[in-house]
């Protein structure tokens, strides 16, 4: 039974080591070529820089972009503003009114600040900048993520805010800032800021009272610093931010229609932020009631929701896609490799062949007969085929 067992074991081996697929060679019959240690050089050269480029793709990170219907729940929206108007302070008003008609009251409260319109040198580089690479966004093209956040390099003024003023300025101050967060309704709304203090109007709504504002003091010339919804995050570019517009006339409007995107980053560098991107459209225009152009004299931004959501995860590359490129890396460049070095030495042999080159070169042979003293010239291949010649007998005695 003993013995039964170890001839099924030697008979399995046996069929096993029929089937192997790589045959080896003993060293003997081996042979190694100068050319072909200097493409095994190449090939170790090219694997290395291959496997090296391929660590650092893995190593780097995809954006997944998914839309969806926004189903939150949260009635409310914060709206972030930063903004200069060319009128003093207890001369214009900031309100929100939406659809609801809600009191502007509930939404919260705005600060205002005595301001200079005119920005020192340090103040104006620094809104150059942001106008810069707001008009980059707007008209060049870029992808999506370029607009939610930008590049470490790019951002290391934007983050600091605007600067202070280097030197105290001249005379009064000309200008409002008005800044502060308000909670608004997520729902269609317009902020609005225009002349004179509002007063709530019964049933709701409110009114501007400006009869106690002349004329020749309307100037709604202004210049953004900062518009965005939501919780604020640093380096996200918003289409308003840097916005300047200069009003020659005293009744002028402008508009702005804004529409928001729900966004949700899921990144490893920002962490988990919850923001709203959003569109803008601007017009403006001179109010001239003899010219039939009426309206109010101010500024309004009407903002509206959009009813889907964008989520934007950052997302590695599967560890196994890895594994495989890499294989499919070293293999391909061995077997590349082999196919040249074989054609290589296939060319190099007929070269040789065909003008007698190398190996194949002739070489004369000197054959001495006993009988005759005068030698005869051969070639090596000749002699090869005579196998009844004696080379370089001596005579017999």
């Amino acid at each position: 039974m003993r013995r039964l067992n170890v001839a099924n074991r030697k008979q399995a081996i046996k069929v096993v080591t029929e089937l192997d697929a790589f045959p080896k060679v003993l060293d003997d019959c081996q042979e190694k070529t100068a050319s072909g240690g200097g493409i095994s050089i190449a090939v170790f050269v090219c694997i290395f820089i291959l496997v090296v480029s391929e660590i650092i793709y893995y190593s780097t990170t995809d954006l997944k972009f998914e839309y969806e219907v926004d189903t939150g729940l949260d009635g409310k929206l914060k709206l972030n503003i930063d903004m200069t108007v060319a009128m003093r302070c207890n001369a214009i008003g900031a309100d929100v009114l939406d659809v609801t008609g809600q009191d502007t009251h509930g939404f919260g409260e705005l600060k205002y600040e005595d301001a200079y319109f005119e920005l020192s040198p340090n103040q104006r580089h620094y809104h150059e900048t942001v106008q810069e690479i707001s008009e980059f966004l707007r008209s060049e093209y870029h992808a999506l993520q370029d607009v939610m956040w930008m590049s470490r390099g790019l951002i290391a003024t934007y983050k600091t805010g605007m600067p202070k003023r280097e030197t105290p300025a001249e005379g009064d101050p000309d200008a409002c800032r008005v800044y502060g967060s308000l909670e608004v309704n997520k729902v269609a709304g317009n902020f609005h800021i225009t002349a004179g203090k509002s007063v709530p109007v019964f049933p709701r709504g409110h009114a501007h009272i400006s009869m106690m504002v002349h004329e020749k003091d309307y100037n709604f010339s202004h210049r953004i610093d900062h518009f965005s919804f939501g919780d604020t995050v640093k380096g996200i570019i918003n289409p308003l931010d840097g916005e300047e517009q200069i009003s020659t006339d005293n009744f002028h409007v402008f508009n702005y229609y804004i529409k928001i995107v729900p966004t949700e980053v899921r990144t490893y560098a920002a962490g988990n932020i919850d923001t709203f991107q959003f569109s803008v459209t601007q017009r403006n225009r001179t109010i001239n009631h003899s010219k039939g152009s009426h309206g109010v004299p101010g500024i309004f931004v009407k903002y509206d929701l959009n009813a889907l959501k964008i989520r934007v995860k950052e997302t590695h590359r599967p560890f196994s896609q890895f594994l495989i490129r890499l294989c499919g890396i070293v293999g391909g460049i061995f077997a590349v490799s082999g196919m040249i070095h074989n054609w290589t030495e296939f060319f190099v042999e007929v070269v040789c062949c065909k003008y007698k080159l190398g190996k194949y070169k002739t070489k004369d042979i000197i054959i001495n007969d006993s009988t005759d003293t005068t030698p005869v010239s051969l070639t090596e291949n000749t002699a090869s085929s005579l196998p009844n010649v004696n080379l370089f007998s001596s005579p017999s005695s």
